[in-house]
């Protein structure tokens, strides 16, 4: 071989050589920067709870209260691309009961996609286990430090039936447009299928019967506006939401829940002003022969003031009604069909809450309830409403850690 060929097959070979080493730190370089943007979140809240009469969330009306109320979770997100990013979070949620809903779950997992992202306008889409914009808190409920207080007002984001509203399995649509002088249009629309639970059925009173409630294609939506970067806060969502109960050698029962929720928020750099109300249709068909059949439609609505007095001391007073049936507000007729008692149709709650951050990663709160009724009690821990008492008290606790 030639002095001149070997040069040139040594810097032809050098060449290669180059661009390989150049593509693979490229490759290298891409995959460093991607990693960094992965985000790792958690998040651990323990609470105690204590009731004069009626449990909630475990055995609470017991002389040492029920410290079955924890929140566990773990979260992360990965931005492959500047349109692209993953989302998951798996929750752990022991409210009461026997232990078995405490097991990890899914409480979201997404492939966010933006086709559209510019100074003036997001459009993107989002795949997966998506949370459900419901209200002004739904997609944040489980985040202790995201919430006002330590529950949530339970007329409009229950927790017997949080199944219900939580998340769906699909596909959602999102755009927003941002205004010239501070304020922004947001609408989303989501397709899929509710996470409908145990906690349906028990809500429903249809564990004694056997089969299964299984979700089925539902749609959800929501427009808000915001103005002045977030002073004033209005929304509308809605949503129509099915499943359908499959008896073993009998009729289904369909299910249909439609509500239309109606929110306001107006913000002050030291306190806040909320008010949501929402108008509830709900019913089943195929069930008469158990009599489990019902076509009515609820309200709810509640207030809540929220004041800010020191950096890390905040309190908030609310008030919140529940009533199951509009054309039965007293719950008298229900009673005097089913010889349960009429107070188990309808809630009117007094809140007092107070919450302490030492720590951009430490909170502890407490929370005062006056109730009359019980339209929102768990029925896993109240099986016999016969037993429960239309006017009752309760105290929270909690405390709340983060990473």
């Amino acid at each position: 071989m030639s002095a001149s060929r070997s040069l040139r097959l040594n810097r032809r070979a050098a060449g290669g050589l180059a661009g390989v080493l150049a593509l693979g730190l490229s490759t290298a370089a891409a995959g460093q920067d991607m990693l960094d943007t992965l985000q790792l979140h958690g998040f651990l809240s323990q609470g105690w709870v204590t009731t004069d009469h009626n449990n909630f969330f475990g055995p609470s009306r017991d002389g040492g209260g029920s410290f079955k109320f924890t929140e566990i979770a773990a979260n992360a997100s990965l931005r492959p691309h500047h349109d692209l990013l993953l989302s998951a979070q798996v929750l752990s949620r022991r409210a009461g009961g026997d232990g078995r809903d405490a097991r990890p779950k899914l409480d979201h997992g997404v492939v966010d996609y933006q086709f559209v992202s510019s100074a003036s306008r997001t459009l993107g889409l989002q795949a997966g286990r998506f949370k459900n914009p419901f209200g002004l808190h739904n997609q944040t409920r489980d985040v202790p430090f995201a919430r006002p207080g330590i529950l949530l007002p339970q007329s409009i984001y229950f927790d017997r039936a949080r199944s219900l509203a939580l998340a769906a399995d699909g596909g959602t649509v999102y755009l927003e447009e941002r205004i010239p002088d501070g304020g922004a249009l947001r609408a989303q629309v989501g397709f899929g299928r509710v996470q409908a639970d145990d906690d349906l059925e028990r809500t429903l009173r249809l564990d004694p019967v056997p089969g299964g409630i299984e979700p089925r294609d539902s749609v959800i939506g929501q427009l808000l506006y915001e103005h002045d970067g977030g002073r004033i806060i209005a929304a509308l969502s809605a949503a129509r939401v099915k499943a359908r109960f499959e008896r073993d050698g009998a009729r289904d029962g369909q299910f249909d829940f439609q509500p239309w929720i109606v929110s306001f928020q107006y913000n002050e750099a030291l306190w806040d002003l909320t008010a949501e109300f929402a108008v509830r249709e709900s019913s089943m068909e195929g069930l008469a022969d158990i009599g489990a059949d019902f076509d009515i439609t609820g309200e709810s609505w509640y207030v809540q003031y929220t004041r800010r007095f020191h950096p890390d001391w905040q309190w908030l007073i609310r008030y919140d009604s529940l009533v199951s049936d509009r054309s039965d507000r007293s719950g008298r007729d229900f009673a005097a069909a089913t010889g349960l008692p009429a107070h188990a149709r309808f809630a009117h709650d007094w809140t007092l809450g107070l919450r302490w951050q030492p720590h951009p990663k430490v909170q502890l709160g407490a929370e005062y309830h006056y109730v009359d009724g019980t339209g929102w009690l768990p029925t896993e821990d109240n099986p016999d409403p016969s037993d429960t008492r239309r006017r009752w008290n309760m105290l929270l606790m909690q405390l709340s850690l983060r990473y």
